[in-house]
């Protein structure tokens, strides 16, 4: 079973998908983790990260960057969105991606485009919203919870750059799958999204 999670950045995803992955024991890929390498290592290579060239350089990472803390850094975050546009990059990571969601047993992908390119044929497809007002707050918690200095208006500021990006982009947008089921976090703790996922995902899977 495939379960592709989509959505924005700070919309809770992440969280979802680590836990369907655990409780369908099926192993889990944070794809934008590998976005936010090729990022980093476009900075750490003192390149331009809107630069197709720069950035398709950057996809040779080494896998030991995944482990940086750094990377889930609002920084690191900005330089995935941007080096995530060029199609260049997102051919690069493609296979890397498929590979993984194919993989004998299954597994759960989450990222902005695994329903409608890495894994369209997805058994279970959810595509997870909030309100930036919602999401800023998340993220500036955890921000404060890391020690990490910024504010909650530079945060809303980033969120909704980063969506026109993910949204305006030519290749593979942030958008929907047409048979993703849409589910909002805005109003919703951990425990209760995590239960809905469950629930969207054993829905499908009875329904199917």
């Amino acid at each position: 079973m495939i379960i592709a999670v989509d959505g924005p950045t700070a919309s809770g995803k992440g969280t979802i998908a680590k836990a369907l992955a655990a409780h369908f024991a099926l192993p889990h890929l944070d794809t934008g983790l590998l976005y936010r390498a090729v990022g980093l290592q476009a900075a750490l290579n003192h390149g331009n990260p809107d630069d197709p060239g720069d950035a398709c350089a950057a996809c040779e990472f080494p896998d030991s960057l995944l482990a940086d803390p750094e990377l889930r850094s609002e920084a690191t975050g900005s330089l995935a969105s941007r080096v995530s546009v060029h199609p260049e990059v997102r051919r690069a990571l493609y296979e890397r991606q498929r590979a993984f969601a194919t993989q004998p047993g299954g597994a759960v992908l989450d990222g902005r485009d695994i329903g409608t390119v890495i894994a369209p044929e997805a058994e279970v497809k959810l595509f997870v919203v909030a309100s930036v007002p919602a999401r800023a707050e998340r993220r500036f918690r955890e921000m404060q919870a890391a020690g990490r200095s910024v504010t909650l208006a530079e945060i809303a500021a980033d969120l909704e750059a980063r969506d026109a990006r993910d949204r305006s982009r030519a290749e593979a947008p942030l958008v929907a799958a047409p048979d993703a089921v849409l589910l909002d976090t805005s109003d919703l703790g951990r425990e209760a999204a995590i239960a809905a996922a469950i629930g969207i995902v054993v829905a499908r899977r009875h329904s199917g």
